[in-house]
């Protein structure tokens, strides 16, 4: 029996590569993943210093808090402008400790907040320590009583006869502001405003703080 005879298979006339650039290849995707590579660690580091910048601008960036009165309630008030001239005050105001632009608490110590008439001493009353939050401003109640009792001063009748009475109040709170319980800085804090009385109307006229 005769046996059948098949044809030879076509000879592959395809391109084969050789090792040289297969090496070529390697090489160049290794390339592209140091690039690729270099440019995530290029952006990690420029997103890492617009949040450092960011942070040394706001949160890192320590403001002095404020130490101010507020919210001044007369309860009495007399005086007299003929010879000898005096008056007598009695009223309820608020100790404000604003600490709303840090973003950290500001520990302070104890202090006191002295009423001056043309700089003369009337009074003294004290501010006990304690802590205003971060973005936060805390207020004490106080009851103030001023006279005129230790006063020499000859222009005290002639500023009631003008109908308006200016007192002071001046003081300096010492404290901390602790960033992120990482920073502290030492920042002090100064009261100075001007009370104003109307002496006709037995009221407060107006109340300005530097």
């Amino acid at each position: 029996m005769a046996e059948k005879a098949y044809p030879a298979a076509p000879a592959n006339h395809g391109y084969q590569r050789s090792d040289a650039e297969s090496l070529e290849n390697a090489d160049e995707l290794k390339r592209k993943k140091k690039i690729k590579l270099a440019i995530y660690i290029t952006i990690f580091v420029v997103f890492q210093i617009i949040v450092i910048t960011t942070m040394s601008l706001t949160v890192m960036k320590v403001k002095t808090p404020r130490f101010r009165l507020g919210n001044i309630n007369v309860q009495s008030f007399e005086s007299v402008s003929a010879t000898p001239s005096s008056f007598d005050t009695k009223f309820t105001t608020q100790i404000k400790i604003k600490n709303s632009a840090n973003w950290g608490s500001y520990k302070f110590n104890a202090a006191n907040i002295t009423f001056q008439y043309r700089g003369a001493t009337l009074a003294v009353i004290d501010v006990a320590k304690g802590k205003a939050g971060w973005l936060s401003t805390i207020k004490r109640n106080a009851e103030v009583s001023l006279n005129s009792t230790a006063l020499t001063n000859s222009n005290l009748g002639s500023d009631l006869s003008s109908g308006v009475l200016t007192l002071n109040s001046v003081g300096r709170l010492n404290g901390k502001v602790a960033i992120m319980f990482i920073m502290k800085k030492k920042k002090a804090a100064n009261m100075n405003c001007t009370i104003a009385f109307d002496v006709a109307a037995k009221t407060l006229k107006s109340l300005q703080c530097k």
